[in-house]
């Protein structure tokens, strides 16, 4: 067995450590979270492990719930079945880089979201020197470049895909005294990839999936000054199957779909009451009508379904039911028995939620894999890297921070 790894620290030498015994361990655990628990109708390792199942049958939804916000406890509690749980946790422990303190103040704040103000600013303050322009990829209304121009008297060239967006933009931009460029193009173009220069320093906040990565390989081919990244939402691939980039995650016998990519994304900022019980009933709606449409068509398999408008949820299940039917092109008998497909639905709901407990223990080591894979991605290609958090998990749980510079030559 290789030797445990017990120092999470961001700078370069220990990145390939903590990854390699990641690697190892997400590989020999895969197992345990290499599935989907909406397709099984029962606990998927009972039969592996039944004295877990019945550990876990009996917890409450509310002691399920404390357990999934306390890692180092969950990795206790399945200790027995999942050894490696708690050296997860360690290597999924990252340090705070300790940001510039930096305020918007109210005229800029103003159409921020007060949560992505926040972000923005913790953000901005953690970005490394630099003298030279940025690069905004994927900008938006080009909160981030914004602050970044007026804070460090910065030139910005901000590349975003919707022209409404740049115009509004702009148009702060001219109010806040910015010095900003927006350009109205598709970052996956090739006269997108051509707009990063050597002596621009890109930076991202939560562009999603391959926006993402596309930027870190134009950053490398175009030899640009450094990029400072904080990804996002890693399963928006255009294909099924996870395309690594660094050498030591091409030769890792861990291959990861689109699904299980959605992993990390599991891990939100608690939201209100109202909120938690419509995502309750959606998902208790949702596997009551998978139970449904396994008897109607025959097929003893899950059934993805399209995501709704919350409104529908204020109508019946029954309703529900006949809309996902049409969606799926599936045509219902006359008797159906609304009421037992319900309470189905709420058992597999319970089932459901503690597949993704266990589960869960892997969703950071996960997220600080992929992370990892960017980062040791730009020291292949001669950059100095470092890995930590830009701001406290209740403002986001996507505040990974991977900056990089390029070493000189």
């Amino acid at each position: 067995m290789a030797p445990s790894f017990r120092l999470p620290t961001p700078e370069t030498p220990v990145l390939a450590q903590r990854f390699e015994r990641l690697d190892h361990l997400l590989t020999a655990s895969r197992a345990w979270w290499q599935y989907q628990p909406y397709h099984h109708l029962t606990l998927a390792f009972a039969g592996q492990a039944p004295d877990l199942a019945a550990l876990l049958n009996g917890l409450s939804l509310e002691e399920i719930n404390g357990l999934d916000g306390d890692m180092g406890a969950l990795a206790t509690l399945l200790a027995p079945w999942i050894p490696g749980g708690a050296e997860l946790h360690r290597l999924s422990e990252l340090v705070r880089f300790e940001p510039e303190p930096i305020d918007c103040g109210k005229g800029m704040a103003l159409h921020m979201p007060g949560r992505k103000q926040a972000q923005i600013e913790a953000f901005t303050g953690c970005l490394p020197p630099h003298q030279g322009p940025y690069l905004e990829w994927c900008a938006g209304k080009g909160h981030l470049g914004r602050l970044v121009s007026v804070h460090r008297s910065a030139e910005i060239t901000s590349l975003e895909l919707q022209g409404p967006l740049c115009e509004a933009g702009r148009i702060l931009a001219l109010r806040d005294g910015a010095r900003m460029h927006f350009i109205e193009a598709d970052a996956f173009a090739a006269e997108s990839a051509a707009l990063i220069a050597p002596e621009h320093h890109a930076m991202a906040l939560h562009a999603c999936g391959e926006l993402h990565t596309h930027l870190l390989e134009g950053v490398v081919e175009r030899g640009a000054s450094g990029v400072s990244l904080s990804p996002c939402c890693y399963h928006l691939i255009r294909g099924n199957d996870y395309r690594p980039l660094s050498r030591a995650a091409k030769q890792s016998a861990l291959q990861l779909t689109k699904a299980d990519l959605r992993l990390p994304l599991q891990e939100t900022v608690t939201s209100g009451a109202r909120i938690a019980r419509l995502r309750e009933l959606e998902v208790v709606w949702r596997l009551g009508f998978d139970c449904l449409q396994r008897q109607v068509r025959g097929v003893d398999e899950y059934l993805p379904v399209p995501n709704i408008q919350k409104s529908l949820l204020s109508d019946s299940f029954e309703a529900f039911c006949r809309w996902a039917a049409e969606r799926k092109g599936i045509v219902l008998p006359e008797a159906i028995h609304y009421d037992d497909l319900l309470g189905q639905g709420e058992a597999r709901y319970g089932d459901v939620a503690r597949m993704e407990l266990v589960r869960h223990l892997f969703r950071r080591p996960l997220e600080i894999w992929l992370a990892l894979d960017r980062a040791l991605f730009l020291q292949e290609q001669g950059y100095r890297v470092e890995v930590g958090e830009f701001c406290a998990k209740p403002m986001t749980p996507r505040n990974i921070l991977i900056r990089a510079v390029r070493a000189c030559s």
